[in-house]
């Protein structure tokens, strides 16, 4: 769970903006919109195949 606890003299529209950087750290915002929709176990698949295509390409280049 992520809390976000007063700075001081901190306004309620900075705690948001921090708030929400935080969120976006986490993976929270990306995990949602993931989850927001039904994904077939052939498109997981696929998706899953990808990431680990780009990651091992990413590895041989860097």
């Amino acid at each position: 769970m992520i809390k976000v606890k007063s700075r001081g003299n901190e306004t309620v529209d900075q705690m948001l903006r921090r708030f929400k950087k935080l969120c976006e750290k986490e993976g929270l915002i990306k995990d949602m919109k993931r989850v927001s929709y039904y994904e077939k176990p052939s498109e997981k698949r696929r998706r899953r195949m990808r990431k680990s295509q780009k990651r091992d390409l990413k590895a041989e280049v860097g």
